[in-house]
């Protein structure tokens, strides 16, 4: 195939099914990641382990030096990006509106929102058939959470990935004259870390009855509909947002 992809967020949960999946379908990987090196090099092992090549950046997506960084290490290694997965992202535990202070909501709309907005930019400069690229896709990871609210709980991340539904409809139409095509998914309640991480790692258990088809989707399965949308099967397809939601 001989293209490269981006994930970033890329050393757990849906971010490394999707950076495996991808090496599988024959992508050059680059992974990011914020902290945990240990997991990152995890997923660089498995990929190099099927014969295929990878490579992990410590960034953080919310400053604007790291995304620059990681783009340029992208730039020294592969030279050419074709696909960006908008992976990396932050909740916290579940709260009321009234509870939440400004340094949680700083946190989480910058790792969400801006830091999506950076890796897009740096992104689209390099992929822009107007700037000489070769064209290419983005596909940003919102949440089944951006249509349901999560009234209760998560309201600040839920009005975060509403934010990636809105950037992602305004985005394609921008840039679809420049040869990229911008899509996003929305994962439901899927089986990662991310649940014990915000202090409920039994909450996928808790809201099972909710969910019509009665589970938890799994990373893989968000993993595909990534996958499919950065492919030429979804040639088509731009400003769509895929719910893998199990129905919820």
């Amino acid at each position: 195939m001989n293209k490269t992809i981006l994930v970033t967020g890329g050393s757990r949960g849906i971010g490394a099914a999707t950076a495996i999946l991808a090496a599988q379908k024959g992508y050059a990987v680059c992974i990011s990641y914020r902290r945990n090196q240990v997991a990152a090099d995890r997923v660089i092992e498995q990929i190099q382990s099927l014969g295929g090549r990878a490579i992990a950046v410590q960034a953080d997506v919310c400053s604007e030096l790291d995304v620059i960084r990681l783009f340029e290490a992208i730039d020294q290694t592969s030279g050419t990006l074709n696909a960006l997965v908008n992976n990396a992202g932050i909740s916290a535990p579940a709260r009321r509106v009234e509870a939440i202070d400004v340094d949680r909501l700083q946190q989480i709309f910058a790792t969400n929102v801006i830091g999506s907005f950076l890796c897009a930019r740096e992104a689209i400069r390099r992929m822009s058939i107007e700037r000489g690229g070769p064209g290419g896709a983005i596909v940003n990871v919102s949440s089944g959470a951006a249509r349901l609210g999560s009234p209760n709980e998560y309201v600040d991340y839920a009005a975060s990935k509403g934010a990636i539904d809105t950037m992602t409809i305004g985005l394609a139409k921008e840039v679809a004259d420049a040869g990229i095509r911008v899509n996003a998914v929305r994962p439901g309640f899927t089986h990662t870390e991310i649940h014990a991480a915000m202090g409920e790692p039994n909450r996928l258990e808790r809201v099972r009855s909710t969910i019509p088809m009665q589970r938890g989707g799994t990373a893989i399965e968000v993993a595909n509909a990534i996958l499919w949308l950065l492919s030429e099967e979804a040639s088509y397809c731009t400003g769509a947002i895929v719910d893998v939601t199990g129905g919820r």
